[in-house]
C-alpha cells in the first residue's frame, strides 16, 4: 500500500498535465518514453550520488545535487528542443513534467526501499511534494530550452532578438535549479513548504504561459501579415514596392532566368504552406476547425510535393541566398507537420 501511496500522486500529476494538451501534440508513446527517460536519469543520479556521498558533505550536497539532477533531467529535453520536437509552451511543459514524473517515481521507490520507515500520511504527502518539485522544475527547464531554440533560430535568420526574450530564457533555466536547491537546503513547516513550492511553481508556469502566448501572437500576427503582403506582391508583380521583394529582385542577376523563376515559385509555395499551417493552427486553438475535405487536403499535399521537388532542384547555394525570406522556425515546422498529418489522415 505504501508503494501505491508514493506513486499515485505522480501518476495523477502526469495525467492532469497530459489532459491539458487539447491539440494532442504529444503521443502516449512519447509520454511513456519520457517517463522512462526520467527514471533512467534518477538511476544515473542515484549511482553518481552514491559515489560522491562519501566525500561531499551532506550540507554541500543539498546545494549541488539538485543542480546535477536538473542537468541530467534536462538532457532528453535538450534533445527534444534541438530537434524541434517541442515548440510551444504546452508541449514543453508536458515533456518536462513527464521526465520529472519518471524521476520522482524512481526516487520515491528508493526512499521506500532504502530509507527509514514512514507512515502512510508521510508517504502520500512526500509523494505529492517530490512529484511537484521534480515535474515543475523540469517543466520550467523544458520551457527555457524551448525559448533558447527559438532565439537561436531567430539569430540564424538574422532577425531582431528582443532583450527581454533573452532574459526570460536565462531566468527560466536558472530559476528551476534555484527553486530545487531552496527546496532541498531550507526546511520549515512541511505544509507551509508545500504551499510555498506550489504557489511559486504555479505562478512561474502561469507567467511563462502568458509570456509564451505573447511570443506565439508575435509569430502568428506579425509574421502572417508580412507573408501575405509578400505573396500579394509576387502575384501582382509588385516586388519592388516592399522591402522583402526588393531583396529578391536584388539577387535576380545572380541566377539564370529559369532558376530565378524556380526561386520565386519556391518562395510562393513556402508562404502558401506557412499561411495554411498557421491559419489551421489558429482555428484549432479557437476550437473552430472543421474536418478538412479531400479536395483541400489533396491541394496541400500537392503543394508540399512540388515544394520539396523545387527544394531539391534549387540546391543549397540558391536556398541559402533566399534564406532571409524563406524562414521555417520551429513553430512553423511543427504547424506544417500537424497540417500535413491532418491532410494524410483518412477522410471520414
Amino acid at each position: 500500500m505504501s508503494f501505491v501511496a508514493a506513486l499515485l500522486p505522480v501518476v495523477i500529476y502526469i495525467l492532469v498535465v497530459y489532459m491539458l494538451d487539447s491539440f494532442a501534440l504529444i503521443s502516449v508513446k512519447r509520454l511513456l518514453l519520457l517517463v522512462l527517460c526520467g527514471m533512467v536519469a534518477a538511476l544515473a543520479c542515484f549511482g553518481l550520488f552514491s559515489l560522491t556521498g562519501s566525500f561531499i558533505p551532506e550540507r554541500v550536497a543539498d546545494y549541488v545535487n539538485p543542480v546535477v539532477e536538473e542537468l541530467v533531467k534536462g538532457l532528453p529535453l535538450l534533445y527534444l528542443a534541438r530537434n524541434k520536437k517541442m515548440v510551444f509552451f504546452i508541449d514543453s511543459v508536458i515533456c518536462g513534467a513527464a521526465v520529472g514524473g519518471g524521476f520522482s517515481i524512481l526516487e520515491n521507490l528508493f526512499y521506500l526501499l532504502l530509507g527509514d520507515p514512514m507512515s502512510m500520511g508521510t508517504v502520500l504527502f512526500r509523494g505529492l511534494e517530490v512529484a511537484l518539485i521534480h515535474m515543475g522544475c523540469s517543466a520550467l527547464v523544458a520551457a527555457g530550452l524551448m525559448f533558447a531554440v527559438r532565439l537561436v533560430e531567430r539569430r540564424r535568420s538574422r532577425l531582431e532578438i528582443k532583450r527581454k526574450d533573452v532574459w526570460m530564457t536565462v531566468f527560466l533555466l536558472v530559476a528551476a535549479p534555484a527553486l530545487h536547491v531552496f527546496h532541498n537546503a531550507f526546511h520549515f513547516n512541511p505544509l507551509l513548504q508545500f504551499l510555498f513550492v506550489f504557489g511559486v511553481m504555479g505562478g512561474l508556469l502561469v507567467w511563462t504561459y502568458q509570456y509564451d502566448g505573447d511570443m506565439i501572437h508575435r509569430w502568428l500576427d506579425r509574421g502572417l501579415d508580412k507573408q501575405i503582403e509578400l505573396l500579394q506582391s509576387i502575384r501582382e508583380g509588385k516586388l519592388a514596392e516592399i522591402k522583402t521583394g526588393a531583396y529578391l529582385l536584388s539577387v535576380k542577376d545572380s541566377f539564370p532566368p529559369e532558376v530565378f523563376f524556380d526561386l520565386i515559385c519556391y518562395v510562393e509555395l513556402n508562404i502558401e504552406l506557412s499561411v495554411a499551417a498557421k491559419s489551421r493552427f489558429m482555428l484549432h486553438e479557437a476550437g473552430l476547425a472543421l474536418p478538412m475535405d479531400e479536395e483541400e487536403a489533396a491541394l496541400i499535399r500537392s503543394q508540399y510535393e512540388e515544394y520539396r521537388q523545387l527544394e531539391k532542384r534549387l540546391g543549397q547555394s540558391a536556398r541559402m541566398t533566399i534564406a532571409p525570406v524563406v524562414k521555417f522556425y520551429p513553430a512553423d515546422k511543427k504547424a506544417l507537420e500537424d497540417l500535413l498529418a491532418e491532410c494524410r489522415a483518412p477522410r471520414r
